[in-house]
């Protein structure tokens, strides 16, 4: 997910009551950031797999989570600050951990878990990627029904925080992958229509109007990591193939003509209408790029939005808009942000009251509002989101399918998600290369 882009953060942050100010000492944690996060998850040492470790009652709160950039630093700590509120009393530990696409916050906890040492709680996603903490993760099914969450969240929320019949999590957020924004002076110094486009040769179109009329980057592609460039071809794949041959794909079943045509559709789009310096692009600054005009159109999730709605005197409608990616607009691409729950926990209960925090509307509201993402429960106003997050709700309740993403832990494991990850780096980030791509992509689910 990209809830951040920064560097290995190796601070720990104890927060005490109502304490403004932080005591900071070393982090226990290893690894270079550089890995994938498929390792050691379902390390040794876990106990019997029902969170009822010792009862922690003089350890503090331990939470790892990756909201470490811009929009994602006031996302955290908004949260963090509603639980204070609401649990003044309670000490909490708290470590960020920077990296895109949560890999080196992966590391970490993977390192954690094996070395029989884990946090009280982290975030992360549900769906397929919980196969990788297979054993590591306890049984919280006591707060999902003294609460009765399986009444008031979405359905989708309800099966993805389950393994083995059994909830491993609970849901903070949903983020739709299927956008694209736009900054509205240079699609209008263009002459271009975004609601106009239903299609990728429209956007393609679109995009060839930008360059030919205007100075402006037509498209800005962070490229510096791979998770943006996979994340692309998802959105390409479901807006120019459909709904079924994206399901089809995940499932195993992808068909090769497909995989391949979403290749060469991204391979115009790359080779043409991004940056010359989209190599060293890492997300900020790419948003950037829409915030200062010097591009036109984006695909990301809509987080990013929660770095519009931080950026001065840039507001929706008047400076950037944003609509379903082209093809799209009978979906709502799923993503969740979600708190995992370990095994062998070192403080239980007040993991549960956490776990039980998030996906209540205090913390759905404080965390999504400035995040840009909207709630999983079905009983919140969204009153407080603004009016970009409002819409997007509404196509939440409208569409016709729900696609699990791909790059974010739903759709496939974390296994399958490194080796497409893999597939990208040595085939698709420049040359961009359409048949060993897709035999990649095919081979790998």
């Amino acid at each position: 997910m990209a809830d951040n882009d920064n560097e290995l953060t190796r601070r720990r942050f104890v927060y005490t009551s109502g304490a403004a100010g932080a005591m900071v000492g070393l982090a226990g944690c290893g690894g270079d950031g550089g890995g994938n996060g498929n390792g050691n998850g379902n390390g040794n040492g876990n106990g019997n797999g029902n969170g009822n470790g010792g009862g922690g009652n003089d350890r503090p709160l331990n939470l790892m989570h990756a909201f470490t950039g811009g929009d994602g630093a006031i996302a955290a700590e908004a949260l963090f600050e509603a639980f204070r509120e609401e649990y003044p009393d309670m000490e909490m530990d708290i470590e960020p951990i920077g990296g895109g696409g949560n890999q080196n916050l992966d590391t970490v906890v993977a390192n954690r878990l094996s070395n029989n040492d884990p946090p009280s709680a982290f975030a992360n996603w549900p769906g397929k990627n919980l196969e990788k903490y297979a054993g590591a993760l306890g049984n919280v099914d006591d707060v999902w029904e003294e609460n009765d969450f399986e009444d008031v969240h979405i359905q989708e929320a309800v099966d993805l925080h389950k393994r083995d019949g059994t909830y491993r999590a609970t849901p903070m957020a949903s983020h739709r992958l299927n956008n694209l924004f736009y900054n509205i002076e240079a699609v209008e110094e263009a002459g271009v229509d975004p609601e106009s486009l239903d299609s990728l040769d429209a956007l393609i179109d679109a995009l060839d109007t930008v360059a030919t009329e205007t100075d402006r980057i037509p498209m800005t592609q962070a490229m510096s990591g791979t998770w943006t460039i996979t994340q692309l071809w998802a959105a390409v794949m479901q807006g120019q193939e459909g709904y079924q041959p994206y399901m089809d794909f995940i499932e195993g079943n992808g068909s090769e003509d497909a995989v391949s045509s979403a290749f060469s559709t991204m391979k115009e789009i790359l080779e043409n209408y991004i940056g010359a310096d989209s190599a060293s692009l890492d997300l900020t600054a790419s948003n950037g790029n829409i915030i200062s005009g010097d591009a036109a159109f984006i695909h990301q999730g809509n987080w990013a939005a929660g770095a519009f709605r931080n950026a001065e005197d840039f507001e929706y409608e008047e400076d950037w808009g944003a609509v379903a990616f082209p093809g799209t607009s009978n979906m709502y691409c799923l993503h969740f942000n979600s708190w995992l729950f370990p095994a062998n926990n070192p403080t239980p209960e007040k993991a549960k009251t956490w776990l039980e925090f998030v996906a209540k509307p205090k913390a759905q509201i404080a965390y999504g509002k400035n995040k840009g993402a909207i709630p999983t429960r079905t009983d919140v106003s969204m009153d407080e989101f603004g009016p970009y997050l409002q819409d997007v709700a509404e196509d939440f309740a409208n569409v016709d399918h729900r696609p699990p993403s791909l790059q974010h832990g739903l759709a496939v494991t974390s296994e399958k998600m490194s080796a497409l990850n893999t597939v990208i780096s040595n085939q698709f980030t420049g040359p961009f290369n359409v048949d060993e791509a897709t035999q990649g992509f095919l081979d790998a689910v």
